[in-house]
């Protein structure tokens, strides 16, 4: 029972739910990272094109996580890189986070608005 179980579709879908390959994570990684491009876009609110950054970079770590993950497997001796660069990746996002809502913070006290298309300071 067990072994036609395995060989069924089922079997090898569940298979490879539990045990995804590289293919599905940079799928994911391509699908965040589409999200993010069309939320930069098409979004005229500075907050929700924040957000779309921070989707964009999560997709980067994502498929970094993914490479470092499949070279691990594959006994390459440098896939600890893809974990450093997430690191990396982790602290500018935090690093962005915080200054960038602060001056989001200051352009609303000056300017009342957080659209992009409203906001002019370089224009006299």
């Amino acid at each position: 029972m067990i072994l036609l179980w395995q060989d069924s579709a089922l079997g090898r879908m569940s298979e490879g739910i539990q045990h995804p390959d590289l293919s599905k994570f940079l799928v994911i990684g391509a699908l965040l990272f589409s999200i993010g491009v069309a939320g930069v876009l098409v979004r005229r609110n500075i907050i929700v094109i924040f957000m779309s950054i921070e989707l964009i970079l999560n997709a980067a770590n994502l498929n970094f996580i993914a490479f470092s993950r499949y070279l691990q497997e594959t006994g390459n001796v440098n896939a600890v890189a893809g974990q450093v660069f997430t690191v990396f990746i982790i602290v500018v996002a935090a690093a962005e986070a915080a200054i960038g809502l602060g001056l989001v913070i200051a352009l609303y006290r000056n300017r009342g608005t957080v659209f992009v298309d409203k906001i002019d300071l370089l224009k006299w």
